[in-house]
């Protein structure tokens, strides 16, 4: 009978299905005007990176040559490069120091001094990028205020104030702690929901059969984290392209060549070009990110099928 109700359900008019669940569609109707307004529609805007776009009521068709004059420009590619580079080694960063974390938190016992722990690391990533800065420019300052060069220069590790944000030798590792510092406790919050779906069995079984806590970890543990790692780089590498607040915030003009990345790069064009912006190029600019994270996207979703037997996408 059950089957039958099934079959009878399904052959029902569209029109008697659409009133069926025309609540549930009511429902979805913001969300869908949402992704249509601000996800699909923009992407005509597409065209207008063929275009001379200064006079907003007259933009003038160009064909390519946005193109060419974004690829003859070193500072564009000076962008380019810093923006993959920053992107993927925060991305690697802050994925390594979450499994770890998720790790070291999921072998705490004490639920109390867990949870304190959990509520403690999270809670950087609320912090807004311009306060962010503004503490770490305070504790990276190479004045008597700055805490790091302080303990530094009582350690005798260095003989003068280091500006660490200033100097183009230390403003990527400083960039890179500072991320993982302010990320990466939000970043355990999925590695630990995989850790917890973990069947308790499986570690009393390895038990049974003599394996220690780290056996447990590297056979058990790493094994069923090792898809959620995957997934978790390969939706993340769609947004490597879009870096700006953290560069935006923590650049000057002593460390431009390793702390310019395009957006920031789009920014300038358009605010500090010193005469009317040209939104065709700029335009293009981002035109040409979305197809080169659309490529890593697609690479790395290959690269997984090699390698598991399946992607994501």
């Amino acid at each position: 009978m059950e089957t039958a109700a099934k079959v009878v359900v399904h052959k029902a008019p569209l029109k008697a299905r659409i009133y069926k669940y025309r609540w549930f569609y009511l429902l979805f109707l913001p969300v869908a005007a949402f992704a249509v307004v601000f996800h699909y529609l923009p992407m005509f805007g597409i065209l207008y990176s063929f275009t001379n776009y200064k006079i907003i009521t007259d933009p003038v068709w160009v064909g390519m040559d946005n193109f060419k004059r974004l690829f003859s420009m070193p500072n564009f590619w000076t962008a380019f490069s810093n923006t993959l580079e920053l992107s993927i080694v925060k991305l690697l960063l802050n994925t390594f120091a979450a499994v770890i974390l998720s790790l070291l938190l999921n072998e705490m016992v004490n639920l109390r001094v867990k949870k304190l722990a959990q509520t403690v690391i999270y809670l950087p990533h609320f912090m807004s990028w311009v306060v962010t800065a503004s503490v770490f420019q305070l504790i990276l300052s190479p004045t008597t205020a700055g805490l790091v060069n302080q303990i530094l220069l009582k350690l005798g590790v260095i003989e003068t104030n280091i500006y660490f944000l200033g100097d183009s030798k230390w403003w990527r590792t400083a960039y890179y702690i500072i991320n993982v510092w302010r990320d990466t406790g939000w970043g355990t919050i999925i590695f630990m929901a995989t850790l917890t779906g973990i069947d308790p069995g499986i570690y009393e079984a390895a038990s049974i059969d003599g394996a220690g806590r780290w056996k447990k970890m590297w056979y058990i543990t790493m094994p069923s984290l090792a898809n959620t790692i995957i997934t978790v780089l390969i939706l993340n590498l769609a947004k490597v392209m879009n870096l700006f607040e953290s560069a935006f915030v923590l650049q000057n003009d002593a460390v431009m060549d390793q702390a310019q990345v395009l957006q920031t790069y789009v920014y300038y064009q358009t605010f500090n070009s010193g005469g009317i912006p040209n939104y065709g190029y700029t335009t293009a600019i981002g035109l040409f990110r979305s197809v080169v994270g659309m490529v890593l996207v697609l690479a790395c979703n290959f690269a997984s099928k090699k390698v598991r037997g399946r992607g994501i996408v």
